[in-house]
């Protein structure tokens, strides 16, 4: 093998990571993950006194019973 081929070979083995979708996915996964965590803060946010006085109540009659 010349010394051309074996530089030719390493640089195609090298930069076969950038055909590699795998990153990708992952990186996709990653942004609809941190969207769900959005939305559920922006929900918790929005209903916490709703929620918050709902667990009270549940909460109170489980002392009552």
């Amino acid at each position: 093998m010349t010394t051309v081929t074996k530089y030719y070979l390493y640089l195609a083995n090298s930069l076969s990571f950038l055909s590699d979708e795998d990153g990708q996915s992952l990186a996709e996964y990653g942004l609809i993950l941190a969207l769900i965590a959005v939305v559920a803060i922006a929900a918790v946010t929005a209903l916490g006194s709703n929620i918050s006085s709902y667990l009270q109540q549940v909460s109170d009659g489980f002392d009552g019973s």
